[in-house]
């Protein structure tokens, strides 16, 4: 068995966006050497600014040579794809063999068995690894995650996923921690536009909706949307949660993606994505996903 990755290993990290660099610090904080870099130069500077143990690098290459494991924080498969093997300095290129590359982005599945195979190809091993609890629990290291690899890889890495989470599930192979992330974000997504519409409806009724969510959290209706992004985010209409509503149709269309490609007839899944999709289209790829709110009182 691989031997696990404890401190002080050395890690790549790449990409320091908002749920970068909370979980690149958390490395820093249990003692790993931690070798960072951002298409945003901006963004390097500004985290070992103020984390001066990181040591900044200038391409994904540079981050990777001789490291112990390579992190991947990234909007999507393709950005991935291309920061690990497909572009100029990739991170492959620097990476010894036998190391690993830990996928923590939300990916398609089917393009992330295709990242591993190809990574296995040059000697390199893969799991994916992405997480759950958005800005708030990467803050406070509380993040579940769900990784997708072989029992032996998923192992090796278990302390370094740790020192990030709070939680951490083997899925299944390859791309299955991908996979279960796009579902779980389905669930996620259909229970916040759902309790939106519920306010909506209640507020033109002439209901409180600071009453309504307090019943909603004591009753059978309560969700994490209920819980956590009502009364901050939606009913005072800031729309702040930090997570880009961008992201959540990505996650969607992924989750409908996958349905097809499972012959599987998911209706209320497939209208989600559309949903989603032309919110994104209305609202903007930088709005809060919360801003779902704003779309749904703004529909004709």
């Amino acid at each position: 068995m691989a031997t696990p990755l404890t401190p002080p290993a050395t890690i790549a990290f790449i990409g320091l966006g908002m749920m970068g660099k909370p979980m690149a610090a958390h490395l820093i904080a249990a003692g790993y050497a931690l070798r960072v870099y951002d298409a945003s130069q901006q963004a390097v500077s500004d985290f070992v600014g103020a984390h001066p143990a990181a040591t900044a690098t200038p391409s994904a290459k540079a981050a990777a040579d001789g490291a112990d494991a390579v992190i991947t924080m990234l909007p999507d498969g393709k950005i991935v794809r291309q920061a690990v093997l497909d572009g100029s300095d990739a991170a492959a290129d620097g990476l010894p063999r036998g190391r690993i590359v830990i996928d923590m982005s939300s990916s398609a599945p089917t393009g992330t068995r295709a990242l591993s195979a190809d990574l296995a190809a040059r000697g390199l091993r893969c799991i994916d690894a992405p997480v759950s609890g958005g800005v708030r629990r990467a803050l406070d290291g509380s993040l579940a995650i769900m990784a997708g690899g072989s029992a032996e890889d998923v192992a090796q890495c278990q302390p370094l996923l740790q020192a990030m989470g709070k939680t951490v599930f083997h899925a299944g192979a390859i791309g299955s921690g991908h996979a279960l992330k796009a579902l779980n974000n389905y669930l996620s997504a259909t229970s916040l536009l759902s309790m939106c519409e519920a306010l909506i409806v209640g507020e033109k009724f002439g209901l409180d909706p600071n009453v309504m969510v307090e019943v909603f959290n004591t009753s059978s209706g309560m969700s994490n949307s209920t819980q956590v992004k009502a009364k901050p985010f939606v009913i005072p209409r800031n729309y702040t949660a930090g997570f880009a509503l961008a992201l959540m149709a990505k996650d969607l269309a992924t989750a409908a993606e996958l349905a097809d490609q499972m012959g599987a007839r998911v209706d209320t899944m497939q209208d989600m994505a559309k949903v989603w999709a032309d919110a994104m289209r209305k609202l903007g790829k930088d709005t809060d996903h919360t801003a779902i709110h704003r779309y749904l009182e703004q529909r004709d």
